[in-house]
């Protein structure tokens, strides 16, 4: 296996197969992130006197090559070569001789793949933002397609009250406007320059960390260089918490479809091509997509556990440790990406059984109904509810199924444009234009 920092003495060839594990597979993640990286690292260096400008331009113009075929999914990290960082740096100096070898100058690999991380993730991130909101715009739209159709709404598992649609379908919006909260929080934490750090104490080369910072659209730097490196391991944990945040969210909505296309609720149904059947049993229509999405989502809570266990209790400074954290973080976007996506198709088809509570078994759900309407007639509420109490224990009950329900939130209320004026406000945090302008000035020549 190629080593760059190797220097005399072959280390054991299990020993770089072991330490290297499944790094060169997750790396590929971040190959045109690291590729963005030096982009930015080479032109600080050509500004601080590290590079000549000729120089410069030829390691500008190979690594939009590298780019381009990382995009057309022509590059790999050949045999034997032990990382993307090792493998851009090959093929600059194959092209380019010791010209190639200058682009390390002023960084550490320890750095690099926090930077790498760190774009990669702030991509991702991005991405989730979108199918967020996309599934989000739909529950909204539903809420208001469906506000007045009412279904039962649950205590302890047991029919409680009237609730409708509208709350449903609302409730799962205002969740992910939530959810997005935190997912800005993440963002914030990841969108910090660590570049410049090196290996965890800095540089005795005059860098220009604002600068990387800025050509690589960062809203801050990671300013102490220790603390760059400490951020290693709990930056991978407070973006977890956020996707485990929406993993919950499509788990519960998830578990309701679930429960609501069983035929002893039959609330909702959808069309056969969404659902799958019995290999025995022809009648039967199976929720498999959202029980795969609840069982997906399920597992996204146990990640921020999971990262944390793997980097607790580490002192100060880069430990290889960290590396593992790649394979636990960099598949999970897959997974939120995916079940955000197949809510969004199943929900788009969903159909809604009307008069829901117009059925018998129902009518005890207006018990509270009941009880508000005689005490705004005048009656003391404990009177009202243990008259209607003793009303349903002698089989007197008798409700008037009316709902007038005006408060914020409630069926006759749903506040969508305030729920959706939360999401804006999220939404209009995320710095993504800056992001774009930064990345198509690195990439100019391609």
């Amino acid at each position: 296996m190629a080593t760059l920092w190797q220097k005399n003495d072959a280390s054991l060839k299990e020993v770089l197969d072991f330490t290297s594990g499944n790094d060169r597979a997750m790396d590929l993640f971040l190959a045109p992130f690291d590729v963005l990286g030096s982009l930015a690292h080479i032109q600080m260096l050509e500004s601080i006197g590290l590079l000549a400008k000729d120089e410069l331009e030829k390691l500008q113009a190979e690594l939009c090559a590298i780019y381009k075929d990382i995009i057309a999914g022509k590059f790999a990290i050949e045999e034997g070569v032990e990382d993307i960082h090792s493998q851009v740096e090959i093929l600059l100096t194959k092209k380019l001789g010791d010209i190639g070898k200058k682009i390390h100058s002023g960084r550490s690999r320890n750095d690099q793949v926090l930077l790498d991380i760190k774009l990669f993730v702030r991509h991702e991130l991005r991405v989730i933002v979108q199918e967020v909101k996309t599934l989000f715009d739909l529950l909204l739209k539903l809420s208001e397609t469906h506000q007045k159709k009412l279904m039962p709404g649950y205590t302890h598992f047991q029919a409680a009250m009237p609730s409708s649609f509208g709350l449903w379908f609302g409730a799962y919006a205002e969740s992910l406007a939530d959810d997005l909260i935190m997912l800005q929080a993440a963002y914030r934490v990841v969108n910090k320059n660590p570049l410049g750090s090196a290996a965890g104490y800095g540089s005795s080369f005059p860098l220009n960390r604002k600068m990387t910072a800025e050509l690589l659209g960062f809203d801050d730097l990671n300013y102490n260089v220790v603390y760059a490196q400490m951020g290693r391991g709990k930056t991978e944990r407070i973006v977890a918490a956020a996707l485990a945040n929406i993993g919950a969210t499509l788990s519960k909505l998830a578990m309701d479809a679930c429960l609501f296309l069983n035929p002893n609720f039959a609330f909702i149904s959808f069309p056969d091509e969404l659902t799958t059947g019995s290999s025995i049993m022809p009648h039967k229509k199976n929720p498999d997509v959202f029980e795969i999405i609840r069982a997906r989502g399920n597992q996204l809570l146990a990640l921020p556990n999971d990262i944390s266990l793997t980097a607790a209790n580490l002192p100060s400074g880069y430990h290889r440790d960290w590396q593992v954290l790649k394979e636990k973080l960099f598949p999970a976007f897959a997974v939120v990406k995916d079940c955000l996506k197949m809510t969004v198709l199943m929900l788009s088809h969903i159909e809604i059984k009307d008069n829901i509570l117009t059925d018998e078994a129902y009518k005890f759900l207006f018990s509270v109904e009941e009880v508000n309407r005689l005490t705004l007639q005048g009656m003391p509420f404990r009177d009202a509810y243990k008259k209607v109490g003793l009303d349903i224990e002698d089989g007197n009950f008798h409700p008037k199924k009316e709902i007038n329900h005006t408060h914020e939130g409630s069926i006759g209320n749903l506040n969508l444009k305030e729920i959706q004026a939360m999401m804006t406000k999220e939404l209009n945090q995320f710095s993504f234009e800056k992001i774009d302008k930064a990345t198509a000035a690195l990439l100019k020549q391609f």
